[in-house]
């Protein structure tokens, strides 16, 4: 009998979450796991300024800046940066 018909269900997806991404010395943000590829990204007051996601690809990861639109109560993407720095500067100077 599989095991799905006995009701078990079974994954071969590895949950292992990539560690956080590097950042420049002296920038003023911490960032907090969120999901397995995602980071809140809080200023130096604690406050949520955005997300970034890491985002796998055939020419390697890309780091996308986020932030949340409380109007439309979604997500909009402000861009995909090679350098999680870059991202983070856009969330940090977009504001």
């Amino acid at each position: 009998m599989f095991e799905a018909e006995r009701g078990i269900m079974s994954s071969s997806i590895d949950l292992t979450s990539p560690p956080a991404p590097a950042l420049r010395f002296g920038t003023p943000v911490r960032l907090v796991r969120a999901a397995a590829s995602l980071w809140r990204v809080a200023d130096s007051g604690g406050r949520i300024i955005g997300h970034l996601e890491a985002v796998a690809g055939p020419g390697g990861t890309r780091y996308r800046a986020r932030r949340f639109h409380p109007a439309s109560r979604m997500f909009r993407d402000l861009g995909d940066f090679w350098s999680a720095d870059d991202a983070i500067d856009c969330l940090r100077f977009a504001r």
